[in-house]
């Protein structure tokens, strides 16, 4: 089962639709134009049941197949959100909405997965229910999370869940995968540093709440290296420092924020507890006190190992053997898919967008060439995981 013909015939029009999105994009849950877009297309299309709506402005379609006797509902997820990124790509179809861009490739997600909608309402060449999700609020907004609260996987009752990000560097034609975690956790930190201000020609006076974040800082780069075993991965960066307002007064606190990515729960919970105790015990030998305020945001993408052998097996159908990773090392980004594949079975794979500009970058653009065989990919996984009798 190689790239389906049927995606080059409309490839332009897939195209055309990506573009648009991209020259509109849209941010967290203010996807109202996007969200509008896909369920019009999805009725053009003549999808059984159109929902809009869901974990506020997400978008849930229904194609049933030719028959229905297996019982079995599939979902495949797309994310609709763009990012707060002033676009610099110099495309004729650039961004036209100021401070907002698709750089991370959700528009060529939706784009794809509508393809394969269009693809699977046509032929119904399947024994179940496909369900296609339309996700909002990827970016750091847990759109996931609220589509789920929303009922998703009970009003529709999907029993797998797929996804699929494209992946810069990663040649167009191939995909890749891993079971178990295939990206990380993604919680951030903020240290709030209490010291003693002072004039600044007089720091002797002082508490300095300034020299405390930065030994916080400091010793906050030995977790990794000296506390988590080399084996494991984690990450803990600092990215926020903001203290004092004039040059020539040492000010009362100071503020360390920044961000934890971990594979595991066991190191997750490790890491939250060791910047707990350094900043404490910096501060205090400083004379200081420090209060930190832990959010765990997304969980760890884990892929189930059966449901990852399948997508491997549909990728390589698709693309060829060759041509799919099944052992392609964790990226320590985050995704709230990851919601989804706590609730149900599933796979998240990453589809080759060639050598462009990295992910969340002014200058990234999605890759049109590999329109085909994501669209495949969606369409055959239905067919493969729902066979016509």
């Amino acid at each position: 089962m190689p790239i389906v013909n049927r995606f080059a015939d409309f490839q332009d029009d897939i195209v055309a639709w990506r573009r648009d999105l991209h020259r509109h994009p849209e941010i967290l849950y203010d996807v109202h134009r996007t969200a509008a877009t896909v369920a019009d297309k999805l009725r053009e299309f003549g999808v059984d049941e159109v929902t809009t709506g869901v974990g506020r402005t997400g978008v849930v379609g229904v194609i049933r197949g030719r028959q229905n006797g297996s019982g079995k509902v599939i979902g495949l997820r797309a994310d609709m959100d763009a990012l707060p990124i002033v676009e610099q790509t110099g495309l004729d179809y650039a961004s036209e909405t100021e401070g907002a861009m698709h750089a991370c490739g959700h528009d060529g997600h939706t784009a794809m997965l509508l393809g394969a909608a269009r693809y699977l309402a046509e032929t119904r060449n399947f024994d179940g229910t496909a369900i296609v999700i339309f996700q909002p609020a990827e970016e750091g907004g847990g759109g996931g999370k609220a589509m789920i609260e929303d009922g998703l996987l009970e009003r529709w009752p999907i029993q797998e869940v797929y996804g699929m990000h494209n992946l810069p560097g990663l040649a167009p034609g191939k995909l890749a995968m891993r079971p178990g975690p295939i990206m990380a956790s993604t919680d951030e930190f903020t240290i709030t540093v209490k010291g003693l201000g002072s004039h600044a020609a007089q720091p002797h006076g002082s508490g300095d709440p300034i020299v405390i974040g930065a030994g916080i800082v400091n010793a906050l780069q030995t977790i990794v290296s000296r506390n988590v075993d080399p084996i494991d991965s984690a990450v803990v960066s600092v990215t926020r420092f903001h203290a004092g307002v004039a040059y020539n007064v040492i000010a009362d606190t100071a503020e360390v924020s920044g961000t934890v990515r971990t594979l595991r729960p066991e190191i997750r919970d490790f890491v939250e507890k060791r910047i707990g105790e350094i900043a404490r015990a910096v501060a205090a030998a400083h004379g200081g006190t420090a209060e930190v305020d832990y959010d765990r945001n997304y969980p760890v993408t884990r892929n189930d190992p059966a449901a990852t052998d399948f997508a491997a097996t549909v990728a390589g159908d698709v693309v060829g053997g060759t041509n799919v990773d099944t052992k392609a090392p964790p990226l320590l980004g985050g995704e709230d898919f990851s919601y989804m594949l706590e609730k149900r079975p599933g796979a998240f794979i990453f589809i080759g967008n060639g050598d462009s500009a990295g992910l969340h970058n002014a200058r990234y653009n999605f890759n049109d060439e590999i329109i085909p065989v994501g669209c495949s990919y969606w369409a055959r996984l239905v067919e493969t995981a729902m066979p016509a009798a």
